[in-house]
C-alpha cells in the first residue's frame, strides 16, 4: 500500500516530536504492509512556517536514516498546503509542493469556516493542470451544510482523500458517517492515515481498507490505497483511471454511528451521486474553458 498523506518528518509541525518518534512510525508502516509515504508536513502561515526547500531536505534526511536502520520504507517529499490567497502563484514557486512533484497537491482548508471562493481556488488549480486532493473532506465541521459542494468539486475533477481513522471511529460520530456516506456515494478517491504517532494518531491504513471494502467491495477498496495512489505517484492523467465506484449497497450496510441527535442530515437510503448530470457550476465553467460545453 502507499500513504500520501503523513506526519512522519521530525520536528516540523504537530507530528513526529523527533527523528526517534519517525523512526516508530515508519517500523508500524512497515509492519502495515505500507511500502511508500508522502512526507507531508503542513504548511499554515501563522503557525507552521515550512516551506518546500526545507521539505524536501528533511524529507532525504529522513530516508538516510531509515535506510541506516534497514527500515524498507520509500519516501516521497509532500504537503500539507492550506489554503491562502496566492496557492497557486505559491505552488508553482515551489513554496507548497505538490506529492513527488507531480500535479497532483494536496489541499487543506480550514477545519471550522468555509473559506471564501473555495471552488474558485480549485477552479484555478484544475485549469493550470494541477489535479487538488481534498484532504479529509469528511472531518470538516461543514460539510453537513455543504455536502453538495463537495459533490460539485468531486464531479470537476477534484480528488477527495479520506482518512483511513475515520471509518474506524478514531474521530467521532460526524465523521465516521460521512466518510461512510462518501464512500457509498462514490466520491472517495484516495485512502490515507493522516498518521502523527504510533499511539493516538497511528498508521492504521490496513485498517482502513478493510473498513472501505465492506463498503465498496475488493476492487475499490484496492485502488483506494494502491493503484490510485500510484497513479498519482507516477504523476498519471487521471482520465485514464475510472472514477470511484461502490459495489456493496449502503441500504444493505446501512451507516454507523449516525450525526448526533438533533442533527438535520437525514439517514438516506442508498442514491448514488449522479457523477455526470451537474453541468452548472464549477463543472459548467471547466467544460466551457475546455471547449467541451
Amino acid at each position: 500500500m502507499l500513504d500520501l498523506h503523513c506526519h512522519i518528518l521530525p520536528g516540523l509541525d504537530d507530528g513526529a516530536a523527533d527523528v526517534s518518534v519517525s523512526i516508530e512510525m515508519a517500523k508500524a508502516f512497515v509492519a502495515d504492509g505500507v511500502q511508500v509515504v508522502a512526507c507531508t508536513p503542513h504548511i499554515l502561515p501563522g503557525l507552521y512556517h515550512n516551506s518546500g526547500p526545507q521539505i524536501l531536505q528533511a524529507t532525504s534526511a529522513l530516508q538516510q536514516v531509515l535506510d541506516r536502520e534497514g527500515i524498507p520504507l520509500k519516501l516521497v517529499a509532500g504537503a500539507d498546503n492550506h489554503i491562502t490567497q496566492s496557492f497557486v502563484a505559491e505552488l508553482r514557486s515551489g513554496h507548497l509542493l505538490s506529492l513527488a512533484g507531480t500535479r497532483y497537491v494536496l489541499v487543506e482548508p480550514p477545519h471550522h469556516v468555509v473559506p471564501p471562493r473555495l471552488e474558485d481556488l480549485f477552479f484555478s488549480l484544475l485549469i493550470e493542470g494541477f489535479v487538488p486532493i481534498l484532504t479529509h473532506p469528511e472531518r470538516l465541521t461543514w460539510i453537513e451544510q455543504h455536502y453538495q459542494t463537495v459533490k460539485r468539486l468531486a464531479q470537476a475533477g477534484v480528488w477527495m482523500q479520506l482518512t483511513s481513522g475515520s471509518l474506524l471511529g478514531a474521530f467521532g460520530r460526524q465523521a465516521r458517517y460521512w466518510g461512510e456516506r462518501m464512500l457509498d456515494d462514490g466520491l472517495v478517491h484516495i485512502l490515507a492515515t493522516d498518521a502523527h504517532n504510533v499511539t493516538r494518531r497511528p498508521p492504521n491504513l490496513s485498517q482502513g481498507r478493510a473498513a472501505a471494502l465492506k463498503r465498496v467491495g475488493a476492487v475499490e477498496a484496492e485502488r483506494l490505497v494502491i493503484t490510485r495512489p500510484q497513479a498519482a505517484l507516477r504523476n498519471e492523467d487521471p482520465v485514464n483511471w475510472p472514477s470511484p465506484e461502490y459495489e456493496i449497497s449502503a441500504s444493505q450496510v446501512g451507516y454507523n454511528d449516525a450525526p448526533k441527535a438533533g442533527s438535520n442530515v437525514a439517514k438516506p437510503a442508498h442514491t448514488p451521486s449522479d457523477r455526470t448530470s451537474a453541468e452548472g457550476g464549477l463543472v459548467g465553467r471547466l467544460r466551457a474553458v475546455l471547449g467541451l460545453g
